[in-house]
């Protein structure tokens, strides 16, 4: 094993790898009938039982340079041994594993801090157990303590922290050693939602930097957004490396048990009621799996409820190819809740202008009751459709905002006739994209209003236990929560 987690950054590879793991695999004995002393051996005229347990077996890996790299599995499935062998605080049976750079680990709650010193003494202690120089923990302390937010407290005893502030402040020393790559093991759940979005902005840098990261959570949503790459690890072995976004759909597939649609996609669920089938259909009515951006689009989920289901709630979510959460909507928050439904028909989501630049994406739908926890059905990748060139023309990204440039300053300095790409006339193109909104808007406003009219007394309702969390940020972030929910089947 190369590398070190107390030295200077190691010369790189030639390969671009941070971390390779080689045919590794790691034992633990579990003793049954253990003796305590010299003499209960002797007495008892036999050796401990035991039986070998292994955590991991034949185990074989590259983490990319530049990555943030994310290991995933069902508790016991040995995620935290192998970031432990990585970090080289266990030693491997078999096989070997190579680092290139500075390593500093979090691996869990209060790692190197003595409960008896400050904070600040544990600042310089772990520090300098990392690697750090005084000289380089007096540089950078006040930005160490201001990241943890305990500069109230850095004088105390850590023994009297909360576990949240003790995972803040060790992980800020972790990462203000400037490793190449950092091991981080679940520790961020304890952090609040201010401290998260502060880890997420240093791991950011850390990529921009071309640094490494080695996450282990179990938080799929993260696991999806955040990661580059998933390693999914089952009792010891590994079972996938790829891309986050497929790793995790495969990961939360195999946990639900999830069955192949032969249209397309996979779905699992209760059953009592499912999603048979979906059009997307265009202006005309017309079923059809190419559209234009700032072009109508209604999705019609076709179900069977194959018992009375009471109060069901359907949902449908849109993704990128690579995974990305795009949007999602369901009739809990649309204030459309069916009282019962039996036997077949259908239900339409509208959307009057499609927002989406040129790509390829993907619906998923689900339906659930009212509660929001209990799954009837989840159709994930139901239906794929194409985005081709449409009004508005805008430049990159994901989505259409129907955006345009005006008020250059001083005045007078744009001339229209000559304001095109080759100095030809840019005002129809600018007319254009300023009108398809109301356009798209407009020629949908009889069906729009019928559908207003029919949610109007539901909205009223939606409305007056949903009025408190609209004001507020905490409950409206719940709202968000909610609406993922059609993204992802629910772990």
């Amino acid at each position: 094993m190369t590398g070190s987690i107390f030295g200077r950054p190691a010369p790189a590879g030639s390969g671009r790898s941070a971390v390779s793991v080689r045919g590794v695999s790691k034992s633990f004995r579990i003793y049954h009938d253990r003796n305590q002393s010299l003499k209960a051996a002797i007495l008892r005229r036999k050796r401990a039982t035991f039986e070998e347990f292994w955590a991991l077996r034949d185990v074989t890996l590259e983490i990319p340079q530049g990555k943030t790299f994310g290991l995933m599995g069902h508790n016991g499935s040995g995620k935290s041994t192998l970031l432990k062998c990585i970090a080289r605080i266990l030693e491997p049976n078999e096989g070997s594993i190579t680092s290139r750079g500075r390593m500093a680990a979090m691996l869990e709650v209060g790692s190197g801090f003595h409960p008896e010193l400050s904070g600040k003494e544990n600042v310089y202690l772990n520090g300098s157990i990392l690697g750090m120089s005084r000289q380089e923990i007096d540089s950078k302390f006040d930005t160490i303590v201001d990241f943890a937010g305990t500069g109230e407290f850095i004088d105390q005893p850590v023994k009297n922290y909360s576990s949240g502030m003790y995972v803040r402040l060790g992980f800020s020393v972790a990462i203000h050693v400037e490793p190449d790559i950092l091991l981080v093991d679940e520790i961020l759940a304890v952090g609040d939602m201010q401290f998260q979005e502060k880890c997420r902005e240093k791991f950011a840098e850390f990529k921009d930097q071309g640094r490494t990261v080695v996450v282990v959570s179990h938080g799929l949503g993260e696991m999806r957004t955040f990661c580059d790459e998933v390693a999914w690890l089952d009792h010891g072995r590994l079972i996938e490396v790829g891309p986050a976004a497929a790793i995790v759909d495969n990961y939360v597939d195999a946990g639900h048990l999830a069955r192949p649609v032969a249209s397309g996609g996979t779905r699992h669920g209760s059953g009592e009621i499912q999603v048979e089938r979906i059009e997307l259909l265009d202006r005309a009515g017309q079923d059809t799996r190419q559209f234009q951006t700032g072009q109508r689009m209604t999705i019609r989920l076709h179900y069977q409820a194959g018992t009375r289901v009471q109060r069901p709630v359907f949902a449908t979510s849109l993704h990128a190819l690579d995974g990305q959460h795009l949007w999602s909507h369901h009739t809990w928050d649309a204030g459309y809740i069916p009282p019962a439904l039996d036997g077949k028909g259908s239900i339409d989501v509208l959307i009057p202008a499609l927002p989406l630049q040129p790509g390829t994406f993907s619906i998923n739908t689900s339906v659930v009751d009212e509660s929001l926890t209990h799954s009837f059905d989840q159709w994930s990748r139901a239906v794929t459709f194409d985005v081709v060139q449409g009004i508005p023309r805008e430049s990159g990204g994901v989505l259409v905002m129907n955006s345009r440039w005006q008020n250059l300053q001083p005045p007078g300095v744009m001339d229209p006739a000559t304001s095109a790409p080759g100095g030809t006339s840019g005002v129809a193109r600018h007319e254009d994209t300023a009108v398809v909104a109301g356009a798209g808007a407009a020629s949908d406003g009889a069906t729009a209003g019928q559908a207003t009219a029919g949610q109007a007394t539901a909205g009223q309702a939606a409305s007056v236990h949903d009025g408190s969390h609209q004001a507020d940020s905490p409950a409206a972030s719940s709202d968000s929560l909610r609406a993922g929910m059609a993204g992802r089947p629910r772990p």
